[in-house]
This record gives structure tokens, sequence and C-alpha cells, in this order.
């Protein structure tokens, strides 16, 4: 008869699996609670940003599909705004009784799902482990730093709780189907229509989030340099290429090829993105070490070419001035917050995985806390805990308090923080509240408005200012009362609705 194992070895036999199947069942389960989170967040919507940007285009596709006009003051301009999502979003919203914020929150609903299975299609050509898409989205909604950081296009937890029904959240979910697809492209022999199809879609990229879009084609090169493809190859990408940039000249909304030429402005802008590198970004260090490993494996790996190609145009922003090159970030990120979660589940030695796994645990735990505020955005501030609650950052109020009286396309005077909201429900503002490359006036509706508040200006200048652009409605303090000012409604934090009388 045969011996049986000592208890303390079988006991040692069936821990190793559980332990594996642990392993891999506690990302799994992580992801689940962040991918619920998240799903909570967008019944609440919270405002903050540009979410009022968007509402605004959609409102203006509602009411239009071919001519919608400039999406923030009334003027007949292009916008980059009109990409091929709003508009589909706009049709949603003309065909149906549902709000605008609604429809957001739809197209909120298809971009985080396209960027769940995004991630775990282009994640599954780096590792055929069962853990590895988990971790990898853990990665790359934690592991940042100890400073929060939101903006769009960029895949924090906090970021992507305000952002999530942003065009940039779409096009970052459909690049990481992208990146997938044209793996697969480049190991097999593919035919001529998938890589038209490539094509197509890297243009779709670009028309819905121009800068994801510079990210998306950073990733590309990287990975078509990885492979070193041969002339055949080349031949089918020259012509997917080809017809993504007709997709482009073709697209009738704005003119895609202006952008390049945007003010400076926009540079102003992003300067902030070169601030405070080591607190917002520092626990990314742990992604270069693994991608250190990664290039010691192997010198073409597309993470590491990835990542040098998105540094070196960080970079290059930072050195010359062009700080809206800082929006390439994120193709410095996503390759080193990947390449951390794969080296967990690719070190050969148990215990150097083993180390790897307690590193990485705490940097995402550290990432977690800085970004635990998000789960105000769902529960509400009263109900944290106060270490929690000091980390929440209340969302905006909104404008929806001046829609019974202000109807859609009525022009408003307002400042800046108001003008970000208020065409949300319809009407205009006489400046926009972001910078417009498309505007030829907005210099001159900026110093409207600036003059229209000033201290000095008399009560004639700021009338012809509300004549000039056909004004109806004043939003300020309650010093601003004049004698040609109704009051109609007060709002959040002091504010009046006026009335411009006849």
């Amino acid at each position: 008869m045969r011996a049986s194992p000592p208890p303390s070895t079988a006991a040692a036999g069936r821990s190793l699996p559980q332990a594996a199947a642990a392993g891999r069942s506690l990302p799994q389960a992580a992801a689940v609670l962040v991918l619920a989170l998240l799903l909570l967040v967008i019944v609440r919507l919270p405002w903050a940003g540009d979410l009022g940007m968007h509402a605004a285009t959609v409102q203006r596709l509602r009411h239009s599909l071919l001519d919608p006009g400039n999406p923030l003051v009334d003027a007949d301009t292009p916008s980059p705004y009109y990409s091929p999502w709003m508009l589909l979003l706009g049709c949603l919203a003309r065909i149906t009784s549902l709000s605008v914020f609604d429809v957001l929150r739809i197209g909120a609903l298809v971009s985080l799902g396209l960027l769940v299975t995004g991630v775990w299609r282009y994640v599954r050509t780096l590792s055929a482990h069962r853990a590895a898409p988990a971790l990898a989205m853990l990665c790359l909604v934690f592991l940042w730093g100890p400073l929060l950081f939101n903006w769009s296009g960029f895949l924090g937890l906090n970021s992507l709780a305000l952002t999530v029904a942003y065009p940039s959240v779409l096009a970052l979910g459909l690049s990481f189907h992208f990146w997938a697809w044209l793996t697969r492209a480049l190991r097999a022999e593919t035919g001529w229509g998938a890589w038209l199809g490539l094509g197509l879609l890297w243009g779709l990229i670009l028309l819905c989030h121009q800068f994801t879009g510079v990210v998306a084609s950073l990733g590309a090169l990287a990975m078509v340099i990885a492979a070193r493809p041969g002339r055949a190859v080349l031949v089918r990408l020259g012509a997917a290429l080809a017809l993504g940039v007709v997709l482009l000249w073709l697209w009738p909304y704005y003119d895609f090829f202006a952008l390049f030429s945007a003010g400076v402005d926009l540079e102003a802008i992003h300067r902030p993105l070169y601030d405070h590198l080591a607190g917002r970004f520092g626990l990314v260090l742990l992604g270069v070490v693994a991608l250190g490993l990664r290039w010691r494996r192997d010198r073409w790996d597309p993470l590491v070419l990835f990542f040098l190609l998105g540094a070196l145009v960080f970079v290059a922003g930072g050195l010359t001035g062009h700080y809206s090159w800082g929006r390439a970030l994120p193709a410095v990120l996503i390759p080193a917050q990947l390449a951390a979660a794969l080296e967990l589940v690719s070190a050969g030695r148990r215990a150097v995985r083993a180390g790897w796994a307690c590193v990485l645990g705490a940097a995402l735990a550290v990432g977690a806390w800085a970004q635990v505020g998000t789960l105000g955005y769902v529960v509400g501030r009263d109900a944290l805990p106060s270490a929690v609650a000091a980390k929440y950052r209340p969302p905006w109020v909104g404008y929806q308090w001046i829609t019974p009286w202000v109807k859609y396309g009525d022009v408003v005077m307002a400042r800046t923080l108001a003008a970000r909201q208020i065409p949300a429900y319809g009407p205009y503002t006489v400046a926009p509240g972001y910078p417009d490359v498309f505007l030829p006036d907005e210099a001159g509706r900026d110093a409207a408005v600036r003059r229209y508040f000033a201290a000095g200006t008399p009560a004639e200048g700021r009338r012809a200012v509300l004549r000039e652009y056909g004004v109806r409605w004043v939003v300020a303090g309650r010093s601003s009362a004049q004698p040609w000012l109704r009051q109609v409604a007060t709002g959040p934090d002091g504010q009046v609705l006026y009335e411009v009388l006849p």
C-alpha cells in the first residue's frame, strides 16, 4: 500500500493551487468593485470641467444636425467638438425625449464598456495570464501618485469619475481596441479589409478626441516598429493611413488640419501638465522599472517603445514651450502602468513575483488612498468618514435654476465659470467659457465681458455691450443691480439672474 504523505505536506500541496487561485481572484474582485463604483458615478454624473461643453454640443446637434453653429456662443462657426461620437449622441437626443444629461449618461456607459473591453483585449495580446487584464485595469486607475490629478484623457479613478461622459473616454476605449486589433494584424497574415478598417478606426479616434488620437498614434507606431513588418504589410499599412487621412479631410463639421495652427491660449491652458510631476505620477516609476526589465528581455518590446515615444513628445513640449504636447503624457503613463501589472504575472522566480506583488500592492494602496474621495460622488460627502471626506472635491452645482426663465438660444452675460455651464441648458453666453480656435471674434467677446463687469465702466457702456450681443439675461452678484435690470431669481453663492429691460 502506498504511504500517505504527511499531513503537513498534503496541506502544502493543496495550499499552492489555492494561493494561485486567490492571487487571480483578488485583482479580479477589486477590478469589479472599481467598475461598480464607476457605474454608480454615472448615475450621479458629477459635474466639473468640460461637461457643460459636451452637453452644449449635444444641445446644438439636437436642434440642428446639419448646421449646429458654435456650441457656446451665438455664432455660425465650426467646432472640433462636433465629432462622430457627439453626432451620434445628438441623433439620440433628437429622436428621443431624453434630457441631454441622460443622453450623456448613456454615452458614458458605452464609453466605459469600450474602455474595459479594450483594456482586456489589448492586455490579452501581451499576456495569457487570467489575472493580467484585471491587474492592468487596477494599475491604470490607481498607479499614479499621492497628489490628486484630474484631466480629460487620463485614466486615474477620480479623473475617470469626472470625465466618464467625455469623448476622451470613448476615444481611449477605442484606442485599446485599436492597439489589440493592430497587434494581431501585425502578428498574422491579415487581409486588406482588416487593414482598411484599422485606418478608419484610427481616423475616428482622432476626430472624437484629437489628443487621445495622438496617444493612439504613438502606441500604434511603437507596435509597428516592434513588429518590424515586411514590405507587404507596410503597403497595407500605408493604405490604412491614407484612408484615415481621407476620413479626417472629408469630415464636414470642422477642419481637422486647421487645429495644427491653434493659438497660444491652448499652450497656456496646458502649462500645468508640467507641474508637480513627482507628486502626481511618482508611483508610475514602478512601471518604469518594469519597462527596464522588459527591455532587458526584449530590445523591441512594444511597451518600451511606446513609453519612449511618449516621453520624447512630452519632453519636447516642455523644452519648446508647446505645452499642449503634454497631452501626450498618457503615452508615457499607460505603457508603464501596463508593464507594472504584467511584471507580476511574468517574473520568473516565485520569490521575485512575491516581492513584486508586495511592492505593487503597496503602491496601488497609496494611489487608491489619494483618490478615495471619489466615493463621495456616489454616497455624498456627509456619508464619508472625516479622513475620506477631506479628500473629496465637490462637483459644480450647475445652472438649472435659471431654466424656468432662460430659454434655448437666449444670450446670457456671465463670467467664465458660469459661461462653462450655462450653454449646457441651451442658452448662449457672450464669450465662450473655453478657448475656441474657430471663433474669429473670441478676443473681442472676452474683452466685452471684461468691460461689462469692470467697476469703472459707465452704465451706457454696459448697455452698449448688451445691445451689441443681443443679451437678454445677466448672471451676476447683487452688487451688479442696475435700473435697466430686473431681478428674476437667485441661485447658489449669492448669484442673481437679471432680465435686461428694453
